[in-house]
C-alpha cells in the first residue's frame, strides 16, 4: 500500500512538531511508499521509500502558491498513492477531499482536539475514517471515528541514567491558555504555603500571538513569590526531551480531556510519575495520578502526595506507568494499527 501524508512540518529541529519525522520513519516500515506534503520543509533524514514535497512556507511564498502547489502535487502524483492520511489540518481535506474522492482515493483525517466547528463536520464528510485518541475530542462523535494509540516512540523515550532532581516538578507544554499553566502556578503557591520543599520547571515556547500570555505567567510567579521555586526555560529539541523528563520526578499536564497530550506518555515511557486531569486515563492508571479539571486545590493535594512517596514506591509506580504507555500507546503499535485501518476501508 502506498500512502500520502499531509502535515504541517517535517523538521527534526522543530520544537513542537518534530515528532512527525519520527512518525513518518516508523510508518515507512509498514508501507511500500510514502509521499509527504508539508507546509514547511526543514531538516530531515527519512527512509528511501519516503518523498517529501513542500508547499513552500520555508521560502515565505504566498498562500496562493500554497494552494497551487497543493493541487499540483495531489494530482501529479495521483498514481503514486492509494490512501490519504491528513494529520490535524482539516483545511487539506476541505481543499482536496472532493478531488481525492473523484480519483477513488481513501481519505482519512487525524484530528484530536476538544474544539471544532461546522468546517470540521464538512471535512469529515469527505473522509472514509476519522482518527483521534480522546473520547472527548470534537471528532469522537462521528460514526466513522476510530480511536487510536497516541504514538510515542519507545526508542526515543525510555528511562535514563541521568541524575534526577529531588522533589522536582515538570510542565513541558506549548505555552498556551489551553494548557492552563496559570492553574499549576496557583497550585505551586498552595504547596509553598503548606511548607513543601520543591522546584518546578515550566518548559515550552509561545508563538508570537501568545507572548502576552507568557509574560503574565512570569508576572504571576513573581507576584506569588515563587521565583526561587519556579524556573522558565525554552522548549527543547525532540531528541533532548527524554533527558528533560528524566531530570524530574513528576510531570504535570493540565490539558482538558478533549486533548490527549503526547507528553503524558513520553514521561511515562521515561519511567516518571505523571499528574493529569485527563478523563481518558480514568480507570486506565491509578487515581493517585489524576485530579479533577480546574481543581487547583486538588492538584496541589495530589502533588503533595506524590512528592511524599518513598523512592522505592516511586520507582515501582514509574515502571507500571511505563508498561502501560508501551503496551497501549507506543508508536510501533500505532503504525501497525494505521496499516490495518487503511487496509479495511
Amino acid at each position: 500500500m502506498r500512502l500520502l501524508i499531509l502535515t504541517q512540518i517535517i523538521d527534526t529541529e522543530d520544537p513542537m512538531l518534530s515528532f512527525m519525522h519520527t512518525w513518518v520513519t516508523e510508518f515507512a516500515k509498514h508501507f511500500e511508499f510514502i509521499t509527504v506534503i508539508c507546509l514547511k520543509e526543514g531538516i530531515h533524514s527519512l527512509p528511501e521509500n519516503v518523498r517529501v514535497l513542500s508547499l513552500g512556507k520555508e521560502n515565505r511564498v504566498s498562500k496562493g502558491i500554497y494552494v497551487k502547489r497543493f493541487f499540483y502535487y495531489i494530482f501529479t502524483y495521483r498514481k503514486e498513492y492509494d490512501s490519504v492520511f491528513v494529520h490535524m489540518n482539516q483545511e487539506y481535506v476541505l481543499l482536496g477531499g472532493w478531488l481525492w474522492r473523484l480519483m477513488g482515493k481513501k481519505v482519512t483525517l487525524w484530528r484530536n482536539h476538544f474544539a471544532g466547528s461546522f468546517l470540521t463536520d464538512i471535512a469529515s464528510l469527505f473522509c472514509h475514517k476519522v482518527f483521534c485518541t480522546s473520547r472527548y475530542s470534537y471528532t469522537a462523535k462521528y460514526k466513522k471515528t476510530v480511536f487510536m494509540p497516541v504514538g510515542v516512540p519507545e526508542d526515543v523515550f525510555f528511562p535514563s541514567e541521568c541524575e534526577c532532581i529531588p522533589n522536582s516538578i515538570l510542565s513541558f507544554v506549548r505555552i498556551s491558555p489551553s494548557k492552563k499553566i496559570e492553574q499549576l502556578i496557583e497550585a505551586l503557591e498552595l504547596l509553598k504555603k503548606k511548607g513543601a520543599v520543591f522546584t518546578a520547571t515550566i518548559c515550552g515556547d509561545a508563538i508570537l500571538e501568545l507572548k502576552d500570555y507568557e509574560a503574565k505567567l512570569h508576572k504571576q510567579v513573581k507576584d506569588l513569590g515563587l521565583e526561587n521555586q519556579v524556573t522558565f526555560r525554552s522548549g527543547v529539541p525532540y531528541e533532548e526531551a527524554s533527558k528533560l523528563y528524566s531530570e524530574h520526578e513528576i510531570s504535570v499536564n493540565q490539558s482538558p480531556s478533549g486533548m490527549y497530550d503526547k507528553t503524558l506518555f513520553e514521561a511515562m515511557l521515561c519511567g516518571k510519575l505523571v499528574l493529569s486531569c485527563n478523563e481518558n486515563l480514568r480507570g486506565e492508571i491509578d487515581d493517585m495520578f489524576l485530579f479533577s479539571e480546574n481543581d487547583v486545590a486538588g492538584l496541589a493535594d495530589k502533588l503533595t502526595q506524590l512528592l511524599a512517596l518513598e523512592s522505592e514506591e516511586r520507582n515501582m509506580q514509574g515502571k507500571q506507568l511505563a508498561k502501560y504507555a508501551k503496551d497501549n500507546h507506543s508508536l510501533s503499535h500505532l503504525a501497525v494499527r494505521m496499516r490495518k485501518e487503511l487496509e479495511t476501508m
